[in-house]
Parts: C-alpha cells; structure tokens; sequence
C-alpha cells in the first residue's frame, strides 16, 4: 500500500498515511487542538536499485524477436566474411632462397 505524504494548512503540521490509491484524500488534520483542512503533497516516490539478472531489455523479448535477430546477425557475419574473402588479393610467393646445386 502506497505511503502518502499530507500538510495541515491551519497548523503545518506534516505527517504520513497508508492508503489504498482507491480511498478518498484525508481532509482533516490529525492534531489534537487543530481540526485544520490538509492538503497531499507531492512525493518524490521511492528509490530502488535494479540487482542480479533479469532486468535488461533482452531478457523478456519473444521467441520470434529472438530467433530474427539471430538469423539477421548470421547473416550479416556471414556476408562480411564472404566480401572480405572475396576482395582479397593473392599475395606473390615468398621468393626462393639457397644455392643452386
């Protein structure tokens, strides 16, 4: 349950409260001399820290999405190698060295 953050207009006084996001605002100040309307304020919401796997974008993909990505990536390996074995030139043999008998 969501923990709000509430501010007596009459009297300042600040204090927190649990409710369910479908129950009405509190109106009236908790104080005891004070029966002051209260207005909610505007939390920062809560912080929290993202730790061990299963929290990149990669880790819920379909099944489908997975299985193009990996045909693509096949196929653009596979046509980089190609290209880079067909643009290559031969290279001249090492020449002959020793003496001749």
């Amino acid at each position: 349950m969501p923990t709000y953050d509430y501010e007596c207009q009459t009297c300042g006084h600040q204090f927190e409260a649990k409710q369910s996001m479908k129950d009405p605002h509190l109106t009236d100040c908790p104080q005891q001399d004070c029966a002051g309307p209260v207005k909610r304020k505007i939390g920062a919401g809560a912080g929290f820290i993202f730790k061990g796997t299963g929290f990149y974008i990669t880790d819920y993909r379909s099944d489908s999405y997975k299985a193009a990505k990996k045909k693509d990536s096949e196929s653009a390996s596979a046509s980089t190698s190609t290209a880079a074995s067909t643009s290559s030139t031969p290279s001249a043999p090492p020449p002959k060295t020793g003496t001749a008998a």
